[in-house]
């Protein structure tokens, strides 16, 4: 984990959202797909907690060597600030923080699926999985057309891709479930990858349960450090063997979580959860063996 005063380079905007360029060398040399950053809140902001940001791009090589790219969607008072940014200011960054997805161990087909704002993290996994030799497709949902991230990188990145709207203002009308079966069909993936909102990961989960796909996801969750002290952002998984349950940090053991181990009905249903000493929070030691790093493909 590296902290870092880092200069802006550039701010964008790509649809609906900004995309912000750092001279971050230390930071984008180290991440990897999966990761993230924590930004630091400006002073006299209400808000004192930093703002996680999935890493969408790093250059460790030419001209844009050692700068680190993240996306932004302007919503709330705590990120609205960000689509402002100008180069040449400052932002306080900590990162690389959190586990990275895992990669197949022998070269497959894999299937990246995301919908909205959540593609960021899956488009900077698409080029080390080319990089291994692995082949990449993928599926890009959004609501509407200005909410789908960067069709055209998804395309120069992936063999096909498919892009599916909730109003069919762009591609295909439905929901990017809607469309993963014949895709998998089509391609013959055998790996798949998502990152989104939680209804949508929790069906490509299911789909991928239910034929034996290996699936892993990009699992956020409301980090108040990102530095796994504060046990804000856990998640339920059922253990390796099948005995129980435990809950990992989405900011420490994940965010890239084996899906097939999510307890998705135990997820943020706070009322579920027992009384002191609560069940299913086990002791910080052996916390990193819970959650499966390779595919096993």
């Amino acid at each position: 984990m590296i902290r870092a005063r880092c200069e802006v380079l550039s701010s964008r905007k790509n649809g609906a959202y900004h995309s912000v360029t750092l001279v971050a060398p230390e930071i984008a040399e180290k991440a990897r797909p999966g990761q993230f950053i924590e930004v630091a809140m400006p002073e006299g902001r209400q808000a004192f907690l930093r703002r996680p940001f999935f890493v969408h791009e790093t250059s460790r090589r030419g001209g844009w060597a050692g700068t680190l790219e993240f996306v932004v969607e302007p919503g709330g008072f705590d990120t609205r600030w960000l689509a402002d940014v100008k180069a040449h200011q400052f932002l306080d960054v900590i990162g690389p923080l959190g586990k990275p997805f895992g990669y197949p161990k022998r070269r497959v087909g894999c299937m990246l699926v995301s919908e909205g704002y959540g593609a960021g993290p899956l488009y900077f996994l698409a080029e080390e999985l080319q990089a291994q030799g692995h082949r990449v497709d993928m599926i890009v949902g959004a609501p509407s057309q200005d909410l789908v991230f960067k069709p055209i990188e998804a395309k120069r990145l992936s063999r096909t891709i498919a892009v599916v709207t909730e109003d069919g203002s762009i591609g295909d009308q439905g929901h990017v479930i809607d469309v993963l079966p014949s895709a998998m069909g089509r391609t013959r993936s055998q790996v798949v990858y998502a990152a989104g909102p939680r209804p949508m990961l929790r069906a490509v989960a299911e789909y991928c349960r239910s034929n034996r796909i290996p699936a892993q996801v990009a699992a956020e969750e409301r980090m108040a450090c990102g530095l796994g002290m504060c046990w804000s952002c856990v998640i339920p998984v059922a253990r390796r063997y099948g005995q129980g349950y435990d809950h990992i940090r989405a900011c420490v053991e994940g965010p890239a979580v084996n899906a097939l181990r999510i307890l998705w009905d135990r997820w943020g249903d706070v009322a579920s959860m027992p009384a002191t000493p609560p069940e299913g929070f086990p002791a910080v030691e052996g916390l990193t063996e819970l959650v499966e790093r390779p595919t096993g493909v």
